[in-house]
């Protein structure tokens, strides 16, 4: 039973991060007065799962990551960052 609900937790867990992290960009977008694209969402959730994760939930925190590690990141979230103004 406990094994069950590791596991349940485990699940719970990860649709939570993946869930404020399309919430993050969502935001993130619309702060540059965008609706964020699934392509912009898809450009930058690898890069905030690699250098930011530990920053999940705080969509502020993570934003000032991303600009942080401007240098690290894909090509393609930077070109994200850069028409949002960040």
């Amino acid at each position: 039973m406990k094994v069950r609900f590791l596991r349940f937790a485990i699940v719970k867990s990860r649709a939570r991060r993946a869930s404020t992290v399309g919430l993050f960009l969502t935001m993130f977008a619309s702060a540059a007065h965008a609706q964020g694209t699934p392509e912009q969402r898809r450009a930058c959730t690898p890069d905030v799962y690699r250098l930011c994760a530990g920053e999940i939930p705080n969509v502020r925190a993570i934003t000032a990551c991303l600009r942080r590690n401007r240098a690290s990141l894909s090509e393609a979230c930077r070109g994200v960052l850069d028409q949002a103004g960040g």
